[in-house]
């Protein structure tokens, strides 16, 4: 009776015929393995495994994975303006000959604040924010209080602003790579504001000293 069982047991076996149903089982097989996670053929060798492109579906999305954290380590700064850009878009020297609003071109007097104009209709204080933000350390509570943006919308001084910079050196590197920038198909003019009152805040200059 005890060898009669396996012999029951042997003729299902061999009546399945697993080689046959091969396709099946890695169907299943790998069905269950992608549910783990890996796509693993039992049946195939560690060097089909590498040869053919069951293996490279792991690179493909993990090297997209790099590409995404370097683009978001790109958006990190990228709430300002990256200074590749602000290059790719400003015009060149010869270029801005050719502009009637660089003819007279004059830096004027280095100062904390900047006046920016030939600006296009549909440009915002974000977009200026945008630009100049980047000479801004906003970690720093007096850097980010001194940073101001007036964007004149009406009147004579419509298309024109005034930025205030936290210290003479930003007002002079965002003069220097902001100029000429092409923002809305028009090209930016930078120069250092003209103070008010030069005279007094020398005078409240030293006597803070």
């Amino acid at each position: 009776d005890v060898f009669e069982q396996p012999q029951h047991i042997g003729h299902k076996k061999i009546e399945f015929h697993i080689s046959t149903e091969i396709p099946a089982v890695l169907q299943i097989n790998s069905e269950k393995e992608e549910k783990n996670g890996k796509r693993v053929y039992l049946y195939a060798t560690t060097e089909e495994i590498n040869n053919t492109g069951f293996g490279r579906i792991f690179p493909a999305p993990s090297s997209n994975d790099k590409m995404e954290t370097e683009e978001e380590d790109d958006e990190i700064p990228s709430e300002f303006i990256s200074r590749k850009d602000l290059e790719k878009n400003r015009l060149s020297r010869e270029e801005m000959e050719k502009y009637s609003v660089f003819k007279n071109y004059e830096p004027g007097d280095p100062n904390c604040r900047i006046y920016v104009k030939n600006l296009a209709k549909q440009v915002q204080e974000k977009d200026l924010k945008f630009i100049f933000g980047r000479y801004v350390d906003f970690q720093s509570e007096v850097e980010r209080n001194m940073f101001d943006i007036r964007l004149m919308k009406e009147g004579r001084m419509k298309g024109q602003a005034f930025v205030g910079l936290p210290n003479e050196k930003a007002a002079a590197k965002a003069l220097k790579e902001a100029n000429g920038y092409v923002l809305f198909e028009k090209p930016m003019v930078v120069q250092f504001a003209r103070s008010a009152r030069p005279k007094q805040d020398a005078n409240e200059g030293k006597r803070k000293k």
